[in-house]
């Protein structure tokens, strides 16, 4: 999560829900994209508390201040959910969930979780994006023993799109990087730690929590 003061508002690459899928009220405006850990019958019905601003896959936002970017916005794009290569080819609107739900939808199977190609083809197509937002990492992204868990159309995105930055979630570590020739950087949990960017610049400070 990206914390502010002088600029208020917050972003976040996902996992927002609570333990049994609910949403909290916020006391500033939260910019987020989808993690593996939500409830999507919430997110499909648009229902949320007060300052939180869900961002579809492959959809653009503009944020920010008079004094900000672009005209006085900063552009904010996402890829939220994680990569199943078994559901990749699918249209968003088919991906399967369950007839019923409440909670988080890792614990129901709900494939509304995950990202598909169409979504990636039009990520690629998007310009002029100061931020760009992913629940999963680009590759290499090395966890246990070395093994790459990136993944290759987050690079895809980054080659084509060319953001200012890239910030992503899932592994729940701070770890700084460039992909594509971006500066990429996985955040950790917030409860452990965030970052404090200057919507200007975009220079950035890892703060704990």
């Amino acid at each position: 999560m990206e914390r502010q003061s002088a600029v208020p508002f917050w972003l976040c690459v996902g996992d927002v829900a609570t333990a049994d899928g609910g949403y909290e009220e916020l006391p500033a405006p939260l910019y987020w994209i989808k993690g593996n850990n939500e409830n999507f019958d919430t997110i499909a019905a648009n229902a949320f508390p007060a300052n939180l601003h869900y961002i579809p896959n492959a959809r653009a936002v503009t944020i920010g201040s008079p004094e900000g970017l672009h005209d006085g916005r900063l552009t904010v794009a996402g890829l939220g959910g994680t990569l199943a290569p078994t559901v990749y080819e699918l249209a968003a609107a088919d991906l399967p969930h369950p007839k019923k739900s409440s909670g988080k939808a890792t614990e129901l199977a709900d494939r509304r979780r995950h990202f598909v190609r169409e979504e990636v083809e039009a990520c690629k197509a998007m310009t002029a994006v100061d931020i760009f937002l992913s629940h999963e990492a680009p590759r290499p992204f090395r966890v246990n023993r070395g093994i790459d868990a990136g993944k290759t159309p987050i690079n895809e995105i980054l080659e084509a799109m060319k953001p200012r930055l890239h910030l992503f979630g899932h592994h729940h570590k701070f770890v700084e990087s460039t992909a594509q020739g971006v500066p990429s950087l996985c955040l950790d949990l917030v409860s452990k730690s965030y970052l404090l960017v200057d919507a200007k610049t975009l220079v950035y400070q890892h703060l704990a929590s």
